[in-house]
């Protein structure tokens, strides 16, 4: 695998659609800090870090419906191995308008884009959420 970001964007997509009550991936800080994000944006319900049977660490994601309904309506990845994307402060991308957010790697950790705006930071532009 060449890509874990896009992995785990992809599992946490996967299980949306299916309607799973929990996703589970590999650990890392990276997509801890993803998830984390997640939660306080209400796209997820919960977090917690676990181990599978052979003794990995794991990020288990607790799923989020509204009405039967996926909280979470769509994930893309911006930012990829072959082709990075960054953006200054003012070029920060809204997405549709503000009701979703973009998650940003800034010299001061993962940011929210309007965290990001706020502190006048800029960086690469990881993924899309709404």
């Amino acid at each position: 695998m060449t890509d874990p970001i896009s992995d785990f964007l992809t599992r946490i997509r996967n299980a949306s659609s299916a309607r799973l009550p929990r996703c589970v991936a590999p650990h890392s800080k990276l997509k801890l800090a993803i998830a984390k994000i997640l939660v306080d944006e209400g796209f997820l319900a919960g977090v917690e870090e676990g181990t599978d049977e052979r003794g990995h660490k794991t990020i288990v994601l607790q799923m989020k419906y509204v009405d039967g309904q996926p909280a979470l309506a769509g994930l893309t990845r911006v930012s990829k191995p072959g082709r990075r994307i960054y953006s200054g402060t003012a070029e920060i991308p809204k997405v549709l308008n503000g009701l979703g957010i973009s998650i940003l790697s800034t010299s001061r950790g993962l940011k929210k884009d309007r965290d990001a705006r706020r502190e006048k930071l800029g960086g690469e532009v990881l993924c899309n959420v709404w």
